[in-house]
């Protein structure tokens, strides 16, 4: 029997690229996403079929998710990718773009995660797969709500694996850094209304142009869904999966640094020192 992937967030970037990685490797592909129109590649997959889901709509996650049991039988893998970033200071971002940015990264998480646990628990197995982000174990300036949805999205998983273990349910972290897709772009939002002035536009200059000097370092899209595979399918309680060098080398300061040291050392980076 052929095992199935739900994935949120599967229009573009990395959610796109596991959908056709999977795909290939032979599994069933439920690729959700707010607007299914257009993505041919998708579309014309055998082993992919489109689904219109909002993660921030808890009925939209009931109707993809009894949709895609309906068409395929059952879920085996969860992928809960779709989000976005916010950056730019605390100060500026309104009450409506703090609770858009946890509604979308943390709150609509739980929702779809809360949707699958029934029928995952009535088949004795599953895996949730959350892809936070470096940025949900280690923080960075001027990205202070988008640490907060990740770290807390890795806080969440981290409990949430001792409390579905008994029911054969496993649950992973997926933590990419950069990656090369039009995350940046697309995906990418501001706190700071646009053409208005702070008192940390000088700042904001340095941190931007030393993110934008880091892309060499990224990990294409491709990368991580390889990584993500290998979290679907290892059959290990392994929890947390690092996914780019870039990851990597900033984790394993963070582990080997004091926190002081680290503190210095990323100021210095984005020219905060």
């Amino acid at each position: 029997m052929k095992k199935t992937i739900f994935i949120t967030g599967a229009s573009t970037g990395i959610g796109k690229a596991t959908a056709l990685f999977f795909a290939a490797k032979g599994w069933q592909v439920a690729a959700t996403m707010r607007n299914t129109k257009g993505h041919e590649d998708l579309q014309s997959n055998a082993n992919i079929k489109l689904y219109t889901l909002d993660v921030t709509d808890t009925k939209s996650v009931h109707n993809a998710v009894k949709a895609a049991i309906t068409d395929f039988g059952h879920i085996d893998v969860l992928l809960n990718n779709a989000g976005y970033g916010l950056v730019g200071p605390l100060e500026t971002a309104s009450a409506d773009t703090v609770l858009k940015q946890f509604d979308t990264n943390l709150f609509g998480v739980i929702r779809t995660i809360q949707e699958v646990l029934p029928a995952m628990k009535k088949q004795k197995s599953g895996v949730i797969i959350n892809v936070t982000s470096i940025g949900g174990l280690v923080g960075l300036p001027f990205n202070s709500l988008y640490h907060a949805t990740k770290f807390g999205l890795d806080g969440l998983s981290e409990s949430l694996k001792y409390e579905l273990k008994p029911f054969g349910i496993q649950v992973k972290v997926v933590a990419p850094g950069g990656v090369l897709t039009d995350f940046a772009g697309r995906s990418l939002h501001n706190t700071i209304p646009t053409g208005q002035q702070t008192d940390y536009d000088g700042d904001l200059v340095k941190v931007w142009a030393a993110f934008e000097n880091g892309t060499d370092n990224y990990s294409s899209a491709e990368l991580i869904a390889g990584i993500i595979y290998d979290a679907a399918t290892d059959s290990t309680d392994r929890l947390r999966y690092l996914a780019g060098k870039d990851a990597e080398a900033l984790y394993a300061a963070w582990k080997q640094m004091d926190n002081e040291s680290f503190f210095n050392m990323v100021s210095e980076r984005f020219g905060l020192a």
